[in-house]
Parts: C-alpha cells; sequence; structure tokens
C-alpha cells in the first residue's frame, strides 16, 4: 500500500505538518488569556484546544482525502502503515521507545528546554507555558485541577497521540517515502516543529522521535508507536498538572 500513496511535495508536506499546529497555536494564544481572566489554568486552555481543534483538524484532513479517493468519508488508503506484528515485537519495542521518550524529553532535555525558554521565550506572558499551573497550583479550586486533569487524560493523553498517529505516521510519512531512510527524519523534524505552542520543546522532541518515527517506517506499524505515544502523553499530562498534589487533595481534602 506504500507504493501506491500519492507523494506529498516538499511544500506540500511542510503545509501538511504544520497547518494543524499552526491551527491549535491560534486557538490556544486566542483561548488561554480569556481563562487567565476567569482564573482558570492555561493547561485546561491546552487540553480543550487538543480537543475542539487538533483532532477536527487531523481527522477532518484524512476523512477529506478518504472522500476524495472512493467518494465516502473513510480512513481507508488514506492512513496506511498498518501491518500486523507479533505480540512480542509490541512489547519489546514499546518497552524501548517509552524509556527513550522519557529518557529524552523528561530527563536529558528538561534543563535544556528551561534554558531556552528563559533566554529566547522570556517574552511571553506566563499563561503560555503550562508549568504555571504546578506553581499557581494553591490558587484554583479542587474541582477546577479535577476537571483539568480528567481533560489532561482523555485528550491530551488518549485522543492526540491516536489522531497524530493517524495523521503523522499513517498518513503523511507513506507520502515521503520516495526519500526512503530520510523520510522518517524528514517526518520527525515536522513533527517536532508542528509544536509551536511549546516552541522551547522543538529541540527535545525532534531528538526524542527520531527512533520512534523510524520503528514505525521500519516495521510499517503505527500502532507500536500509537500505545507508547498515549502512555507518554498520559503521564506527561498528569505532570504538567501536579498530579501528585491534586490528587491527593481531591482524594484526602
Amino acid at each position: 500500500m506504500e507504493n501506491s500513496a500519492q507523494q506529498h511535495s516538499l511544500v506540500q508536506s511542510i503545509m501538511y505538518h504544520l497547518l494543524p499546529g499552526i491551527c491549535i497555536l491560534v486557538s490556544f494564544v486566542v483561548l488561554a488569556p480569556i481563562l487567565d481572566q476567569l482564573v482558570l489554568p492555561s493547561a485546561m486552555a491546552l487540553f480543550i484546544v487538543i480537543g475542539c481543534v487538533l483532532v477536527p483538524v487531523e481527522l477532518g484532513i484524512l476523512l477529506y482525502e478518504g472522500k476524495k479517493l472512493s467518494g465516502r468519508f473513510t480512513l481507508k488508503d488514506v492512513v496506511l502503515y498498518k501491518e500486523p506484528l507479533p505480540k512480542k515485537q509490541y512489547i519489546v519495542f514499546g518497552i524501548i521507545l517509552f524509556v527513550w521518550l522519557m529518557l529524552i524529553l523528561m530527563v536529558v532535555f528538561t534543563p535544556i528546554d528551561n534554558i531556552i525558554a528563559e533566554r529566547l521565550f522570556f517574552w511571553l506572558p506566563d499563561w503560555f507555558f503550562l508549568t504555571e499551573f504546578i506553581e499557581n497550583i494553591g490558587q484554583y479550586p479542587q474541582p477546577v485541577i479535577l476537571v483539568t486533569a480528567i481533560l489532561g487524560v482523555i485528550f491530551n493523553g488518549v485522543a492526540a497521540p491516536v489522531v497524530e498517529e493517524l495523521y503523522f505516521r499513517g498518513y503523511l510519512l507513506p507520502r515521503v517515502s520516495r526519500y526512503g531512510k530520510w523520510a522518517p527524519l524528514w517526518n520527525a523534524i515536522l513533527f517536532a516543529v508542528y509544536h509551536l505552542f511549546s516552541p522551547w520543546r522543538i529541540p527535545g522532541i525532534i531528538v526524542a522521535m527520531i527512533p520512534f518515527v523510524y520503528v514505525a517506517w521500519w516495521k510499517r506499524n503505527i500502532y507500536i508507536g500509537m500505545i507508547v505515544h498515549c502512555v507518554a502523553n498520559t503521564l506527561s499530562s498528569l505532570e504538567a498538572i501536579g498530579v501528585d498534589e491534586p490528587l491527593y487533595l481531591v482524594i484526602y481534602g
């Protein structure tokens, strides 16, 4: 099926990769200050934008492409790289990729992200950084914390990773397959740049995603990455809202 995929030009590929990110950024910049005025966290704004913008935009493009191909709204022949694999490979590659993502994003690049944010993006308002929620956790009532946690798990932890893997690895990656082993690198870089709503994290995301995308390309399978992406995003969502303290307050407060 990969060879039958219509190839995108470089301009088309850049546009398809970055358009959803631009939509997310604009929506977040509009919604976050409104919630900030209502004393609601910017993390909640981002999670809402993921559910109301990221998912509809990326899934909408896929369904539109399916409509063009078959005359009906479908993902068939649009989303590729769905070859079955032995369960053992899901476990082995899943563990390796998860450890790699956590090591790079949560350990190696955390101090680097902070330096980049402080030196290059110091001019952005506090609500642009999700860490403001953790730093000011005491000002939010428990129901707000709980709702933010639920939105984070549903939209950032599950919905976003599933749709992003369908879109970026199942749809866009096969459309630059003519570049061979360079296609995953191209996809990883553009996927990182797509995160315009957290630009200080782009270098770390590139490093984290390179082996991630290569496994999807090598095995012609998006499901390994989808599972790992869901688990990693769920954990990062809970960390972004300071889940340890909030859950303690909800249960024992």
